[in-house]
């Protein structure tokens, strides 16, 4: 079958008017309900608007599905050869050490042309430039293990909006797009990424205890059982998660969307796909807008990860494999597996 016509689209934005090439529009993204690439490009400047809030100014990995969700993914965490050069870059640098220059999204043209390029997810860091090496995005990924359900996050959700208001911080939720919840805090850029790791320990800490039966920050699977962890993991540098408003690589090309804590409740994730959540925008508005408000501090939390670790031997805990071995960690080796001192 010959490929359809490319689609050239005329996208405004606040540099004027760009011109967008979408090849193969009629590609089948999402076999199982005949989404394709120009329904994908459509939403996405459907929802420009919340989803450049909260990627300006970030260095944003591209998730890719080239052949759609039926294929391989891969993360993009470079700037892709042949880009436009309206395509803003950021310069981040990796674990190892080595650096890169990200996609910076500014403007609508830039959702478009990446989704043309198959870009399901934008994973933005939690850092704005030029401030690159200090978040000021705390984000706390609750992640139902085998077993349990998006009800079962909700509850752990609502424990931990109590211990972020013992913290003194106020958090903003979102469907993660599968089962699974995220929760965004912005704070003050006066913490590196260690320390920022440090406070979303301490807040999944003090959940854990809270619900022991319910809520977990092992790093090991043998060891979590059937509870929600909490994913303190994903506060390390150069680990993200998918924005607000991402189409997820779900076969129904769900959305991670933001609600309010009273809707988190009543709503279930299958709810938002690339055809229902700009419908739910329009009627509800954007959850997050109140996001960029005011901006908190970690003191409070960096104080309960020092209490733990003195009072309580709770230190450090295991970074991913790909890591190198950070001050204070414990071995990587899950216990099951681990050899006696």
């Amino acid at each position: 079958m010959a490929k359809a016509q490319a689609l050239e689209l005329d996208v405004a934005g606040p540099n004027g008017t760009r011109a967008v090439r979408v090849s193969n529009p009629d590609k089948v993204y999402f076999p199982e309900r005949g989404i394709t690439k120009r329904q994908i490009v459509e939403y996405y400047l459907a929802v420009a608007e919340p989803l450049l809030a909260v990627l300006a100014e970030r260095p944003t990995t591209l998730k890719r599905y080239v052949d759609g969700v039926t294929g391989e993914a891969f993360y993009a965490k470079r700037l892709p050869k042949g880009a436009p050069d309206w395509v803003d870059t950021v310069k981040i640098t990796f674990p190892s050490g080595r650096t890169a220059d990200e996609v910076c999204p500014t403007e609508p043209a830039v959702l478009a042309w990446a989704a043309n390029l198959g870009t399901f997810d934008f994973h933005p860091w939690p850092v704005r430039r030029p401030e690159v090496d200090h978040p000021d995005e705390l984000r706390i990924d609750l992640d139902p293990q085998p077993g349990t359900t998006f009800a079962d996050a909700v509850a752990v959700a609502g424990t931990l909006r109590e211990v972020l208001a013992d913290a003194g911080l106020t958090g903003y939720p979102k469907t993660s797009g599968g089962r699974g919840i995220h929760v965004l805090v912005r704070v003050r850029p006066e913490w590196d990424f260690i320390e920022v790791r440090h406070a979303v320990i301490a807040l999944a800490r003090e959940v854990e205890r809270r619900m022991p039966t319910r809520a977990t920050t092992s790093w090991w699977k043998e060891e979590r059982g059937e509870r929600i962890f909490l994913d303190f993991n994903q506060a390390a540098r150069d680990r993200t998660i998918a924005s607000a408003w991402s189409v997820r690589g779900t076969p129904r090309a769900t959305v991670s969307t933001p609600v309010t804590w009273a809707q988190l409740t009543e709503v279930a994730p299958d709810d938002f796909d690339v055809f229902t959540a700009p419908k739910w925008l329009a009627e509800h508005g954007n959850a997050l807008a109140g996001l960029d408000g005011e901006a908190f501090g970690l003191a409070r939390a960096l104080d309960w990860y020092a209490r733990d670790e003195r009072d309580h031997g709770l230190g450090e805990l295991p970074y991913p494999p790909d890591y190198p071995k950070m001050a204070g960690e414990p071995k990587r080796v899950q216990p099951s597996k681990a050899r006696p001192e």
